[in-house]
C-alpha cells in the first residue's frame, strides 16, 4: 500500500517533504519497507566511536596517560623517587577513573555505591596528597603551609560533599 495516493498534487507535495533532510530517511525506508530502530536505542552522538565500553575519546586520554607516563619513566635517569612518584600516580589515575565508571552505573539505591564513593574519596585524597607533598618540596616555607592548606581544604571539601552534605537537605 503506497503512502500517498495518485493524486499529482500530494505526490508534489510528497516530494517536497521528502527532500527535506529530517524526514527524507524515515520516509525512503518506509517506503522500501525497512524498519527502523526507534530514536532512544540510537546513540546520542553517533559521530562517537565505542570500543569495550569505552569512547575513542577516553582511549585517546588513556594513549596519552599511558604514553607520557611511560616518557617519565624513562626520562627519570632511574631515579628510583620519581619512579614510584609516576607508578603510583598512574595506578591511582586508572584506578579513579574505573571507579568513576562503576560509580556512575551502579543504580542509586544499591549499597556497593557508597563503597565505591568512598574508594574514590581516598583515590582523590592520596592523588591530591603525593602531589602536594611534589609541589610542596621545591617551595620556600610560607608556600608550602599553603600548598598543604589548600591540599587539607580540598580533601575536607571532598570528605564534607560525598559523605556528610545529602541531597534531601537541598530546598
Amino acid at each position: 500500500m503506497p503512502l500517498y495516493n495518485d493524486n499529482p498534487e500530494s505526490r508534489t507535495n510528497l516530494n517536497v517533504l521528502m527532500s527535506s533532510k529530517l524526514v527524507a530517511s524515515p520516509l525512503k525506508s518506509m517506503e522500501q519497507g525497512q524498519l527502523r530502530q526507534p530514536l532512544r536505542d540510537q546513540p546520542q552522538h553517533p559521530e562517537e566511536e565505542h570500543w569495550m565500553g569505552c569512547s575513542l575519546l577516553t582511549l585517546i586520554g588513556f594513549g596519552f596517560l599511558t604514553f607520557n607516563s611511560g616518557m617519565a619513566v624513562y626520562r627519570s635517569d632511574r631515579d628510583l623517587a620519581a619512579i614510584s612518584f609516576v607508578v603510583f600516580s598512574y595506578v591511582d589515575l586508572v584506578s579513579l577513573f574505573y571507579c568513576l565508571r562503576l560509580f556512575e552505573k551502579t543504580p542509586p539505591e544499591s549499597p556497593r555505591r557508597h563503597h565505591i564513593k568512598t574508594a574514590v574519596w581516598l583515590l582523590t585524597t592520596m592523588l591530591t596528597a603525593v602531589f602536594s607533598y611534589k609541589v610542596a618540596a621545591i617551595m620556600p616555607f610560607p608556600v608550602q603551609i599553603l600548598v598543604w592548606a589548600m591540599a587539607a581544604a580540598t580533601v575536607l571539601g571532598g570528605f564534607y560533599a560525598f559523605f556528610l552534605h545529602s541531597e534531601e537537605q537541598k530546598p
